[in-house]
């Protein structure tokens, strides 16, 4: 049972607009068991993921799930014109108890394939960050009601942390970057897709 839960659970960043869809999946997940937690989250997209996803927001909810065909049926039909953004987890790469609150989850992908030895070294690698206390990797979904101009080549291979600091989204981004460099120094490209700074628990 833990093994379908894992395959299937993931994180669901929708666009925090002032409009009756938001308000309607909001409510649905405050009462949701699918929805383990919630937050109001400022996203900072990369130089590198800007071209594909030009009409993102600049604030989402964040909420983590335990099934992903649940999540896609409901943001199909409260569907927005700003892009949401489902990421399933397909394995984990550890989970441990970390100090401080989960103030930042920063999202990656592999940009040459995510072959079991890659996939590995970056366990190695990230497991050795204290601060993250999970990750994992898997695929992407995207709904929007209008069309990307570009396709996103990478979707099959995202990467996402957790991260557990009491300082500042700007400290922790600095220890992303750094966890980042550390990847690439093994010959593996880790890009940044989206950086998310947790403002507020909602759940």
């Amino acid at each position: 049972m833990s093994e379908t839960i894992l395959q299937t659970s993931g994180y669901v960043c929708i666009p925090y607009l002032h409009s009756h869809n938001t308000i309607e999946l909001k409510d649905t997940w405050d009462h949701s068991k699918n929805i383990e937690d919630m937050y109001f989250v400022t996203a900072t997209f990369s130089e590198e993921s800007k071209p594909y996803f030009s009409s993102s927001a600049n604030h989402y909810i964040l909420a983590k799930f335990k099934d992903s065909k649940k999540i896609i049926k409901e943001i199909e039909k409260f569907n927005q014109d700003k892009p949401s953004f489902i990421f399933t987890m397909d394995e984990g790469l550890f989970e441990r108890e970390s100090q401080g609150t989960m103030n930042f989850v920063s999202v990656y992908y592999l940009e040459y394939g995510d072959s079991e030895e890659d996939v590995s070294e970056v366990a190695n690698l990230v497991a050795k960050r204290e601060k993250v206390g999970k990750a994992g990797v898997g695929h992407m979904d995207l709904c929007c009601t209008i069309p990307q101009k570009f396709t996103f080549p990478y979707s099959g291979n995202i990467v996402v942390l957790e991260v557990s600091s009491d300082k500042s989204h700007q400290s922790v981004n600095k220890y992303c970057e750094k966890t980042r460099r550390d990847v690439g120094r093994k010959g593996i490209t880790l890009t940044n897709l989206v950086s998310l700074s947790i403002l507020e628990k909602l759940k």
